[in-house]
């Protein structure tokens, strides 16, 4: 039921009422204090009341934070001495679609063992529910979001004035924007209205679905673009000549401006070579994580590393918090541009030839065991953290089942473009054969 980014589905079919009054009350079973927050999706309203329902009849108290980005309800747990976060949001899903993901103290989403935990509870209908006087408090706070400015303007310095374009994305990421104001800049929003439908912009903040941010950057004065997805989890950016940096860049440069020599940066196993020769410059290391931000996170958690990206937009500064921050991604982003444009430290990312497929089978799990099997007799460098992922040195490829379509995805990097074709074409052939086999 919980994948790593918590429950997300279809509202009415996957998502209800009636779920996230179950979820309350396993959260509730050892819970005293618990901080909720959501997303713009007109639904969140319902499934709130209803978590919140299921978490007061266990004698929880609520902290209500209303309408707040996803790093807002991260941050407020410890904060509010609270044992535990729920944010409310199906993140970058589209807009049919609602969720549930849980928080710990630490900022950290709920890991593996905590999330069984739950589910546990949720099938065997365990919980706690008290009696008629000894139910739970709700509170509301309207401060979350000044608090999460607050601990942002602290934690940056932007030597000198931008002009930034903010894209919200119609969603609960307006806490960038009055950061980036009380750092001094100037800024123009896009899709600045919360609206759950996502009227502006489907809410992935993809290249695709931020041309317009990124035309505007372009023709304008701006120094900087920013986009967020529905729950600010997510920040992508678009340098003052209107280029969208991909995941991969912004994950170099982000982690080079963190990290120090001796450093080691976490990174998920489909992060491109890129990443790993940029910071070899610096002595920094890149370790390979699960795809996931919980995942990336957990790594980000040992001492020794000083930053944890995925390239989807997921970025996390373990001594500000271990939950992926966007807002303080787009004050870093901005704390860069103003020392020197974007445009430049992006020509000194070397970026190589990237090849992506899928394949489709409803037999994922034996096509990926045949896959593990063969990988290993034919190659010496094989991971089997997260799918197979095999090293040749100049190049490598990765095999990894889709979480949730019925498609085992490809991907293949090398240094030099033939290489890498020749390396996609081999990973391809490979994988077809187990399919047919």
């Amino acid at each position: 039921m919980f994948g790593t980014s918590g429950i997300r589905g279809p509202v009415g079919e996957d998502v209800t009422a009636a779920l996230a009054l179950s979820v309350g009350r396993a959260v509730g079973v050892d819970a005293d204090r618990v901080v909720v927050g959501r997303d713009a999706r007109e639904s969140g309203r319902l499934l709130t009341d209803a978590l919140t329902a299921g978490l007061r009849e266990s004698g929880v108290d609520v902290v209500d934070l209303g309408l707040a980005a996803t790093p807002t309800v991260g941050r407020s747990v410890a904060r509010e001495d609270a044992d535990a976060g729920v944010a409310i949001t199906a993140s970058h899903n589209p807009a049919p679609d609602n969720g549930i993901k849980l928080w710990q103290p630490s900022g950290q989403a709920y890991d593996a063992d905590l999330r069984a935990e739950i589910e546990g509870r949720l099938r065997e209908d365990a919980t706690g529910l008290r009696a008629w006087d000894e139910l739970g408090d709700r509170v509301d706070r309207d401060t979350a979001d000044e608090r999460h400015v607050d601990a942002l303007v602290d934690a940056v310095d932007v030597t000198e004035p931008l002009s930034v374009v903010v894209d919200v994305g119609n969603g609960a990421g307006g806490v960038t924007v009055d950061a980036l104001q009380r750092l001094g800049c100037a800024v123009e929003t896009l899709n600045a209205q919360p609206d759950g439908s996502f009227p502006g912009r489907p809410s992935e903040p993809t290249a695709e679905n931020c041309e317009s941010l990124a035309a505007l950057v372009a023709e304008s004065d701006a120094d900087l673009g920013i986009a967020h997805d529905g729950d600010a989890d997510r920040m992508r950016c678009v340098a003052a000549d209107g280029t969208y940096l991909s995941g991969d860049v912004t994950l170099a440069l982000l982690a080079h401006e963190a990290a120090s020599p001796g450093d080691r940066v976490a990174a998920p196993v489909d992060t491109s070579l890129a990443v790993d020769d940029h910071l070899a410059d610096i002595d920094v290391s890149v370790e390979r994580t699960r795809v996931g931000d919980v995942y990336v996170a957990e790594r980000a958690s040992e001492s020794g590393v000083a930053f944890g990206g995925e390239p989807s937009g997921a970025w996390i500064w373990p001594e500000e918090t271990l939950c992926p921050d966007g807002p303080l991604a787009a004050c870093k982003v901005a704390a860069l541009a103003a020392e020197r444009p974007l445009a430049e430290r992006l020509a000194e990312v070397e970026t190589y030839p990237i090849r992506r497929d899928s394949v489709e089978t409803d037999q994922k799990a034996a096509v990926m065991e045949r896959v593990g099997d063969r990988v290993r007799a034919e190659y010496d460098d094989v991971t089997t953290l997260d799918g197979v992922r095999v090293d040749l040195g100049d190049a490598w490829f990765l095999l990894r089942a889709s979480g949730t379509q019925p498609l085992v995805r490809i991907t293949a990097e090398a240094r030099d473009a033939d290489r890498a074709e020749a390396v996609f074409a081999e990973a391809r052939d490979l994988l077809v054969d187990a399919v047919e086999a």
